[in-house]
């Protein structure tokens, strides 16, 4: 017989089985309720295998707005760090690109100048020059005697000419018209009009075209405000013809050759004198100068090429031509052409005495057989900084040559048909077009007469040969 609480606990555990057996037992749902739940099932069954699949944007978005929601503002400051630092680094390095271009940049210019005072920068252009077209060749008519010098603008939008009428012209090189013309002035009347009396020889413009200076046969130099040739002051102190001026590039230190076999120096922005500088045996006829404190001369008759050092006070002499050295042009810093009455053309490097290379009787020759003479050259360019030279007389062309490499040769290209004497030719600084000075008589004398030429500029542009081998002409000539 049970004890009276074994009994009561096992009814206890009865009861409680009871009711958890009735707590387990399922509860029947109406019809409609059912249904419901399975269609929820169903879809909730689809959404959880979904999860490997490529989010919706939108569901992206959702997720994004919840993760937002449900960053805490520690996280949000450290996730904004992240994103300023990011953006800083990006920053750094597209700075980093600009100054390593820039810094090559500046690097080849660096090493462009260092080659240009070298004298070892020499662009090649001759060989990808064509011969223009004798109808792109323009004419400018102005002056009533013959053109004696000519220099082109800085910015190669004007050309300044002078003649043996005594007046100087400004010229539009677009349009070919005359911008401003200074008349010439008789003798006595130079109170009454500024201009010059004599025969104008030479001329030349600052390298920031800010000065222009002309020379004449009567001893004088006149400057002139280039923009509006408006007469700044006069130079006097040449005991004879003023033959060649030059500025120092970057400067406006102005270099003056005279008949008179001295070299002067001048400070036009001051209007003052500086120095003369001795040595030349015969009337000199030619000089030029570029950015180092020096200037090369042509010694006519004396046949000599001397180059001026002006700080050292002291002259190098160079000897080549057999005849007259009329005419001289830099080519660079260390190298440089002259040409003679001789026929000759010469290539000079500053470091050798003797030219580097001579071409005899450059133009050819003229006369009856047997008593042939060679054509002088009365005037010579170079493109600067270039393999490109060319050289004008009076055999009805102009001549175009290609300098060999380290300016060892001198190899003719092709000519460019112009009547009369090339008094003066300069190349563009763009090196687009090259313009000549025509006259029916040489610059320095009236040995002979040319009667069927015209006095006039001639403004030639130099065609190169692109990518598809057409001709591009110069958009400004």
């Amino acid at each position: 017989m049970a004890a009276p609480g074994a009994k009561r606990r096992t009814q206890k555990q009865q009861r409680g089985a009871s009711a958890s057996g009735a707590g387990r037992k399922k509860r029947k749902l109406p019809a409609a309720e059912e249904k419901a739940w399975q269609k929820a099932g169903s879809k909730l069954n689809e959404e959880i295998s979904s999860d490997s699949e490529p989010d919706s944007p939108a569901k992206k978005k959702n997720n994004e707005a919840e993760e937002e929601i449900d960053e805490t503002p520690q996280e949000k400051k450290l996730r904004l760090a992240k994103l300023y630092l990011e953006q800083l680094r990006q920053q750094e390095e597209e700075k980093a690109e600009e100054e390593a271009f820039e810094k090559d940049l500046v690097a080849g210019r660096l090493k462009e100048d260092v080659l240009e005072q070298k004298g070892k920068l020499q662009r090649q252009i001759a060989k990808i020059l064509q011969p223009p077209e004798a109808s792109d060749i323009r004419i400018l008519r102005g002056h009533q005697l013959p053109i004696t010098c000519l220099v082109i603008s800085p910015d190669d939008k004007c050309i300044f000419s002078g003649a043996k009428d005594c007046s100087i012209i400004k010229w539009d090189v677009e349009s070919g018209k005359k911008l401003h013309v200074i008349h010439g002035v008789k003798k006595g009347a130079e109170n009454s009009h500024v201009g010059h009396t004599a025969h104008i020889l030479c001329i030349a413009i600052s390298s920031d075209g800010k000065y222009l200076a002309t020379g004449d046969r009567n001893k004088l130099i006149m400057i002139w405000e280039a923009s509006t040739c408006k007469h700044l002051y006069k130079f006097t102190g040449h005991r004879d013809a003023v033959s060649a001026l030059s500025f120092r590039k970057g400067t406006h230190q102005l270099y003056s050759a005279s008949h008179d076999r001295s070299v002067k120096v001048w400070n036009v922005a001051e209007n003052a004198y500086v120095e003369t500088l001795f040595g030349h045996q015969d009337v000199i006829t030619g000089l030029d100068s570029l950015s180092r404190e020096c200037c090369v001369t042509s010694g006519g008759r004396d046949g000599t090429v001397r180059v001026w050092k002006i700080p050292e006070e002291s002259q190098l002499v160079f000897y080549g031509h057999q005849g007259s050295i009329d005419c001289i042009q830099l080519i660079n810093e260390e190298h440089m052409v002259s040409g003679a009455d001789d026929g000759s053309v010469a290539l000079w490097g500053l470091s050798k005495k003797k030219p580097l290379f001579v071409v005899r009787k450059a133009h050819g020759l003229h006369g009856t057989q047997g008593l042939e003479q060679p054509y002088w050259i009365s005037s010579v360019a170079a493109l600067l900084n270039s393999d490109l030279v060319a050289t004008g007389s009076n055999n009805s062309s102009v001549k175009l040559w290609k300098c060999g490499e380290g300016f060892r040769k001198l190899e003719p290209l092709f000519e460019i048909p112009l009547v009369g004497f090339v008094n003066s030719l300069k190349f563009s600084n763009s090196g687009n077009f090259l313009v000549a000075g025509i006259g029916q008589e040489h610059r320095l004398g009236r040995w002979w007469r040319i009667k069927e030429a015209k006095n006039s500029i001639c403004i030639v542009p130099l065609k190169k040969i692109t990518a598809d081998n057409t001709q591009t002409p110069d958009k400004d000539s």
